[in-house]
Formats: structure tokens, sequence, C-alpha cells
């Protein structure tokens, strides 16, 4: 590492904490349905675990209703499996060539878990962004010690790598903030 490229560095490992803070928190059921929360599920599909997303177009066509249509017909009973076993609870119909989902409104109790858990999530982000914090800063260290940069520079690092953690936290503070909001809409 040089002097140059720990913070860039940094930056493009905090982004990639953030794109993957984003992912986990759409697949967190909110009021209204998302293709998000099913399109990851994996089917069998002869013998290889396959995204939903890759075997099916997804729609919502209400707002408390999802629609999947298999690409191929003849998987809708391995796409039905595996939407029973997923930990969604959604109760499915099946015509034979489309299922369609109906999300029953969210229990207060419910509201309350989904919350807590996109708290979790949103606190593993905070949580891999101090680490990415942390590494930067011990790199900067690591450069004072070789005697390649002075310790105003190293202290001048920490400083913006910290200005550089508050922003991305920031982020995830309202990512949070808003997935919040849509789970304890009525």
């Amino acid at each position: 590492m040089t002097f140059e490229t720990i913070i860039p560095g940094a930056t493009k490992r905090m982004d990639k904490a953030l794109a993957h803070t984003k992912e986990q928190l759409r697949g967190i059921r909110t009021s209204r349905a998302s293709s998000a929360l099913i399109e990851n599920i994996r089917v069998d599909y002869y013998g290889t675990p396959t995204p939903l997303s890759q075997m099916a177009q997804i729609s919502v066509p209400e707002p408390r209703q999802l629609m999947v249509k298999p690409f191929d017909a003849t998987i809708i009973k391995e796409i039905e499996k595996a939407l029973s076993k997923s930990d969604l609870g959604i109760p499915l119909e099946s015509d034979g060539k489309v299922l369609r989902l109906n999300l029953p409104p969210l229990s207060g109790d419910q509201r309350k878990l989904y919350a807590s858990k996109c708290r979790d999530i949103c606190e593993e982000g905070r949580v891999a962004l101090r680490n990415v914090r942390r590494d930067a800063n011990k790199e900067s260290d690591n450069l004072l010690k070789s005697k390649e940069i002075t310790e105003d520079d190293n202290k001048g690092m920490h400083t913006d790598i910290q200005d550089l953690l508050k922003k991305f936290e920031g982020m995830v503070n309202d990512l949070q903030e808003r997935k919040d909001k849509e789970i304890l809409e009525v």
C-alpha cells in the first residue's frame, strides 16, 4: 500500500460493505410486496440450486401480491416446493402456469421482529465499515513505521479515514431509517 492508495482502497471496500447491507435489507418483508422477498430463494433445477429470479418472471400485480411465472412451466412444482420451504410463511395459489403469493398484513409483533432484523443487518454493516477503518489505519501506521510518511501525514490520514467512516455510517443510518419506516407503515 502507498499513501495515495489507502483512501481510495478504503472507499472501495466501504462501498462494497454498503452494497451488501442494501442487498440484505431488500430481503426483509415490509407492508408492501416486493420481488426482492423471493428472488434469491434457491430452487432445485435439475440438481442445481438456482435463484428463483433466473427461472421465473416475478411481478407485483397488486400492492400485497407477488406473481411468479416460470420460464419453463414444467418446473412450477419445484418452485412451489422451494417457496413452501422458505421461512416467509406466505400462502401460495397455483393455477398450473402461474404462482400467486398473497401477502397477509403484518401484525404488530411481526413488524417489531422485522424492524429488529433490519437493525441487526445495519449493525453488521456498520461493523464491516469499522473493520475497513481499522485496516486502513493499520496500513497508514505501517507506512509511518517504515518511515514512508511523517507523523503529521499519519494523523491526517487517520482523520480522513474517520471522516470517510462517518459518511458511510450516515448512509447506513439513512437506509435503516427508510426501511424501518417501510416496515412500520400500516
